[in-house]
């Protein structure tokens, strides 16, 4: 028997690809052709091929922004996602306490970024701030504008306090899925806290945790506003990420070929290592279920 097929379906799915090309394709394409074009202004563009890919990859100034965004990524996750099922593990399953503790672990998440920015920047101020007048009352040095630790414990735990909501409530998720008969069957046999742990809530979390993990990297690597509002990429640079470095080229040297050749690369990264990531990890998951 013939298939029919019903072509008035890309009818419906056309708005969707107009929408898709006028908010992404447009701009990578407009950004493709800025990176191998050099300009003077006047808009009189010259032909550079790939001289921005050449000395952005002979740049210092991009490497290193490039490791402090890896460290800060590598930092936060691996204190997010571990405290994210901490959390999760002993959140209330049923009554009163789960409406409670659902809204208080959004309420970090409906914060808008430069908000948050500004109240760490306040809340760590020596004079007026709560965190800096107690460190500072306890008698340790903290100036997160001069001192670059302080800088990089600032806006780590900002990062943490902001978005470790996101994974607490993924594990939950999670772990209220899984069916009630699993945990008695442990009891039964007499099984730990850690096995009950190990061999039925972890494996039942492994894809929520992996949209967790995937998530917060990508946000974490593309991290621009907080630490923009709290430090302003300093002391120095040691808080200058790669989208910091690419907001100033573009906007505050008015470097567009380099810029554009930058947001390339920087693109290509987040996606290659999201895939890398993606693909071990789906693979570590096939492999404990076999």
């Amino acid at each position: 028997m013939d298939k029919t097929w019903n072509n008035k379906a890309w009818f419906m799915v056309l708005p969707v690809l107009v929408l898709v090309a006028f908010s992404a394709v447009i701009p990578l394409m407009t950004v493709v052709n800025y990176s191998v074009q050099d300009t003077f202004g006047n808009n009189q563009f010259f032909w550079a091929g790939i001289d921005w890919f050449n000395e952005l990859l002979h740049s210092p100034r991009f490497w290193d922004a490039l490791a402090r965004n890896l460290i800060f990524s590598a930092l936060v996750l691996a204190i997010q996602v571990p405290l994210g099922i901490f959390i999760a593990l002993n959140m209330p399953k049923r009554g009163l306490g789960v409406p409670v503790c659902l809204v208080l672990m959004a309420l970090p998440l409906l914060i808008p970024w430069n908000v948050v920015g500004t109240i760490w920047q306040v809340f760590g101020r020596v004079d007026i701030g709560l965190l800096g007048h107690t460190l500072d009352a306890m008698g340790i040095k903290y100036n997160y504008v001069q001192d670059p630790r302080a800088a990089w414990f600032t806006v780590v735990l900002m990062d943490v306090w902001h978005w470790t909501s996101l994974v607490v409530l993924l594990c939950y998720a999670g772990l209220v899925s899984i069916p009630d008969a699993y945990y008695q069957a442990a009891k039964i046999d007499g099984a730990s806290r850690w096995s009950v742990f190990r061999f039925i809530q972890l494996p039942k979390m492994n894809r929520v945790l992996l949209i967790a993990v995937l998530l917060r990297f990508m946000d974490s690597f593309m991290i621009y506003t907080e630490p923009f509002v709290v430090t302003g990429g300093g002391p120095g640079n040691e808080t200058t990420f790669l989208s910091i470095d690419l907001v100033k080229m573009a906007i505050g040297q008015f470097d567009i070929g380099p810029a554009a050749a930058m947001s390339l690369v920087y693109f290509l990264i987040v996606l290659l290592v999201s895939w890398v990531f993606y693909t071990v990890m789906t693979n570590y998951g096939q492999e404990r279920t076999r």
